[in-house]
């Protein structure tokens, strides 16, 4: 049998017949005979007859090839570019070797899916991370090793990152964070005022430096009972000796620049600081009649001198209204709260059930620590008897700097004005975002399980490098993302800042600009992890062959945008 095709004309029209015949003898004449006519079958249909009828074998996709595994790819892949286009090997390395690879593992692991070096290693072998690098088959013991490694390069990659972002005379910001320990072993790990809320772990503190942009460029472990004033020489003296800057401005938070740091500051030279006084201090200063509340009824900014307290430094006033509403909003909450407790308490001493000037005053401490108000009430307790009130003057007094900060600066009106140095210090939150990112899901810094004081240093660097990495595809990626991608500059440096237009239609649609979802940083990595590259082995044979699943829209524009993003380099 075979497929027979023939073509006629007639006039203008051409006409094809497809036949499916035999040929046979008879008589010692071969004759032929049309068995079916295929000439409406679809040409896939009559191809795959003829080629059954020539003798091949046809088989169906899904018996042909054999998916063998598929690996999460995506995430890896966006991951990877941007590494590229960051330089973070050579930064890491300017010599390729293993140590190096494994080390950009652990950054990148960090990125896709943090965790603890046991379930990175098993992570490396869950995705295409492990042959990307070239890591495949690692266990633990490598990954310490390479930790080790990467120990000592540390100085050498911060300055490489300060010579990158930081130029003389840049503004650069310092805040100040811990995490918790676990274990006893290491000597970092004290106890002390827990930003985790775990009062009895021990824990560390690390000091963040970052440029004016917030990418971090430098941080330093301390132990764990180490104030937060403590840590600022060493970043000063870092910044200027190894960084060879002469000029440099800190930016730090109010528990930072005490006055021994400032004469710190001041000896070293080349320094300046823009920071914000305590509430003691600004009461201090009211008491004192340097500054005056009702002064600022109209107006949100201005500044004020005392040359005997803060001289040859500018304070600056500022007010913020909603600030101030919140406060009192949350002062009246607690204040109601803790009494409600009282009352309870008052009840059971006046009913008689609770007795004796011990065991009230042991249930009456919890309930005014609770909520942090116990300054606000005076307490009188006898064997018999429990009454409270409010310090309503010292309440009033507390009410009335609502809403103030003010600000120090060591900068002259002319070096920076007024605005600018409130826009500096609120740009603090650069740092804060970062420690919202080390210590939340997009890095998981914490709990910390190593016991050797150079590995849990080198753990948190590899935590920062990864947060250099995260930074960088979230400003890429900002399109995709609820992220404002041009936030209004207010004239108005107090004011609290506003999003613009569309950011508020991406808040209120779920939606970018373009009508796709909008997504979180994790949700975005979730979609492109489920781009995966399959192994493919063909039926009834040992060969195989790897590919990429074709990228949908959304996976396509994140990878794009990776490739496209503007970074610094030198």
């Amino acid at each position: 049998m075979h497929v027979s095709t023939t073509r006629r004309r007639a006039g203008d029209r051409e006409y094809t017949a497809t036949l499916l015949r035999r040929s046979y003898r008879e008589d010692g004449k071969v004759k032929k005979q049309t068995l079916a006519n295929l000439s409406y079958l679809p040409a896939e249909a009559i191809e795959a007859i003829r080629r059954v009828l020539a003798g091949e074998s046809l088989v169906s996709v899904e018996d042909a090839f054999v998916i063998e595994r598929a690996l999460p790819a995506g995430h890896v892949n966006a991951a990877l570019i941007m590494a590229r286009r960051l330089g973070l090997a050579e930064l890491v390395d300017s010599r390729p070797s293993r140590r190096r690879d494994l080390c950009m593992a652990m950054i990148l692991s960090r990125v896709i899916s943090p965790g603890s070096k046991l379930q990175t290693v098993r992570m490396l072998g869950q995705s295409t991370l492990a042959s990307e690098l070239g890591v495949e088959g690692v266990d633990e013991d490598d990954l310490y090793a390479a930790m080790d490694w990467l120990s000592g390069r540390q100085q050498l990659i911060e300055e490489r990152l300060a010579k990158r972002h930081l130029r003389d005379g840049e503004m650069v910001l310092y805040d100040v964070s811990s995490s918790y320990f676990e274990g006893r072993a290491c000597p970092l790990g004290k106890l002390g005022y827990s930003r985790d809320g775990q009062k009895n772990l021990p824990q560390i503190v690390y000091g963040l430096l970052c440029d004016r942009e917030g990418r971090p460029v430098a941080i330093e472990v301390f132990s764990g009972e180490t104030h937060d004033d403590k840590t600022l020489p060493v970043q000063v003296t870092k910044i200027k000796d190894r960084y060879g800057l002469e000029n440099i401005t800190v930016v730090a938070d109010r528990g930072m620049v005490t006055k021994a740091n400032i004469e710190t500051l001041t000896v070293t030279g080349g320094v300046s600081w823009i920071t914000a006084l305590k509430a003691p201090t600004i009461k201090k200063l009211v008491k004192d009649g340097v500054f005056q509340p009702s002064l600022f009824d109209q107006q949100n900014l201005g500044e004020i001198t005392d040359p005997v307290n803060f001289p040859g430094e500018r304070l600056i006033v500022c007010r913020n209204p909603l600030v101030g509403a919140q406060r009192a909003r949350k002062r009246t909450e607690l204040l109601e709260a803790t009494e409600n407790e009282l009352k309870a308490i008052k009840a059971r001493v006046d009913n008689g059930t609770l007795l004796g000037s011990a065991q009230i005053g042991l249930a009456v401490g919890p309930a005014l620590k609770r909520f942090h108000v116990k300054k606000h009430f005076d307490i009188q307790i006898t064997d018999t008897g429990f009454t409270y009130q409010r310090r309503t003057q010292q309440i009033d007094e507390e009410a009335a700097l609502d809403g103030f900060y003010i600000l120090r600066t060591s900068l002259t009106d002319t070096d920076l004005p007024t605005g600018d140095v409130v826009a500096a210090y609120k740009n603090l939150e650069q740092a804060e975002r970062a420690f919202r990112s080390l210590k939340g899901p997009d890095l998981q810094i914490r709990p910390i399980h190593h016991h050797l004081e150079t590995r849990v240093r080198t753990h948190v660097f590899i935590c920062m490098l990864a947060y250099y990495l995260t930074w960088h595809l979230k400003a890429a990626w900002k399109p995709l993302l609820f992220t404002d991608e041009h936030r209004p500059e207010s004239e108005d440096p107090v004011a609290k800042a506003i999003r613009s237009p569309e950011a508020d239609a991406k808040a209120r649609t779920k939606r970018t600009t373009d009508g796709s979802p909008a997504h979180s940083y994790r949700t975005l990595l979730a979609e492109l992890a489920t781009q995966t590259r399959n192994r493919t082995r063909i039926a009834g044979r040992n060969d195989t062959f790897e590919k990429l699943t074709q990228p949908t829209p959304l996976q396509a524009q994140a990878l794009k945008l990776a490739a496209d993003a503007p970074v610094l380099t030198k």
